[in-house]
């Protein structure tokens, strides 16, 4: 029995699944990196809101940090302040986007 060409068959299949893994794996890192981006953007906003520095300006620190494309939004509730950072992302242009968010409350300071 001859076995030539059967390490190049099985290259051939299982490359292409290599490459789909891969390519999950790296999407999976950076949705979770944009997730991360969202939070640490949160907690700036909430910062900035809650020293009294305008909502213009929490927002403004929220953008610096956050993903691109992503929204700010600055809510006054009391003696606190809530900061909801939102926006999707599409880590390859074949998948669908992925919607990641975040909110951060931290308490007006006196």
């Amino acid at each position: 029995m001859n076995d030539d060409g059967y390490a190049t068959a099985e290259a051939a299949v299982a490359l292409p699944a290599l490459l789909v893994v891969l390519s999950l794996a790296l999407g999976v890192l950076v949705s979770v990196g944009a997730q991360l981006s969202c939070v640490d953007a949160a907690r700036a906003a909430a910062r900035v809101a809650a020293r009294g520095e305008g909502d213009v300006r929490a927002r403004q620190a929220g953008q610096e940090v956050a993903p691109h494309g992503s929204s700010v939004a600055v809510e006054h509730r009391g003696s606190e302040v809530q900061v909801t950072v939102s926006g999707d992302i599409r880590p390859f242009r074949i998948f669908p986007a992925i919607h990641v968010s975040a909110r951060a409350v931290a308490e007006v300071e006196q």
